[in-house]
């Protein structure tokens, strides 16, 4: 089932306490299109520079990811972004970003993209997010994600694309600022009243939720013994949850809850190593058996709690 993203793709050079990449592939749709390529057909709509060379390329041809809306300006420089984590690997600090031919980007959809069955919608400048969306009328799921820079900066384009998109993606402290909330419950309710039918909300190394305007599912995260690199994490659940829902034909909120595991999945993959470097190689196998494990996590049985009853002489 076809499966559309539209965002960055990018170097990125990143600093961790546990090592570093002075030049890695990124960005938000490379890590989206990547995770979800091991369940659905993936189509990149995006901008590079002639720097963007075979090597990179490479990656997304092997993994089956389509390039044709990739758009290439050859005397131009791909999107850079540099970062150092510190020991909280939950945040970024930002030592450079240089736009390069990401300033200009303008979504070119073509005729196979506008009718994609599932579209994201990464992290971008909501305005663009929602012209994108008035092209794929026709998708029967549309989702959303953004950035504490947008709902810094123009919070009413922000709010504008969450109106017409059935899902948002976020992080907790995200929907907090976007909603003005410090509770997350009623964060979610505000967001909600917007107009999305669901709300799924990255919580980093405490796992996600989603909520729906009358139910309510979280999961934890994986236990991992090394994490090296966040870099992409977000848009690495995202491209697992979007993935699978798009490997089904019905989307029903069992799916849902099956793709954030799936999500959450991927995820703790992406961050035991540098950038894309763990995903590229991974198997079905290892992604099927890390499933199963939080399955046997998260499972229990029901057991109603009976207050023993003692008599007294």
């Amino acid at each position: 089932m076809s499966l559309l993203v539209v965002g960055s793709v990018a170097f990125d050079a990143v600093e961790t306490p546990f090592g570093e990449r002075e030049k890695m592939l990124g960005g938000s749709a490379t890590h989206f299109s990547l995770s979800a390529s091991f369940f659905a057909d993936v189509r990149v709509v995006g901008v590079v520079g002639g720097d963007f060379g075979g090597e990179e390329m490479g990656v997304f041809e092997r993994h089956g990811i389509d390039t044709s809306d990739l758009e290439r300006i050859p005397g131009g420089k791909t999107f850079f972004w540099r970062g150092r984590y510190d020991f909280d690997l939950n945040t970024a600090h930002t030592l450079d970003t240089q736009l390069n031919v990401f300033a200009d980007f303008k979504p070119k959809l073509s005729e196979a993209s506008r009718k994609s069955r599932l579209v994201f919608l990464g992290n971008i400048q909501p305005d663009l997010q929602r012209e994108v969306r008035e092209q794929v009328a026709g998708a029967e799921l549309v989702a959303l994600d953004t950035m504490n820079y947008w709902i810094s900066t123009v919070p009413d384009a922000v709010i504008a694309a969450i109106r017409v998109v059935d899902i948002v993606i976020i992080n907790d402290a995200e929907a907090r600022q976007l909603s003005g909330e410090p509770n997350l419950i009623k964060a979610a309710r505000k967001i909600l009243s917007w107009g999305p039918r669901s709300l799924v909300i990255k919580r980093g190394e405490y796992g996600a939720a989603m909520f729906t305007v009358d139910s309510y599912f979280a999961i934890p995260a994986y236990p991992l013994e090394s994490v090296f690199d966040p870099t992409g994490a977000g848009d690495t659940f995202a491209g697992g949850f979007m993935g699978y829902l798009a490997s089904h034909e019905q989307i029903d909120e069992a799916a849902m809850r099956r793709a954030i595991i799936f999500g959450s999945v991927m995820a703790s993959f992406n961050v035991e190593e540098f950038g894309t470097e763990r995903v590229q190689r991974l198997t079905h196998e290892e992604i099927n058996a890390r499933f199963r494990d939080f399955k046997r996590m998260t499972h229990f049985e029901e057991m109603p709690f009976t207050k023993a009853v003692t008599s007294g002489k």
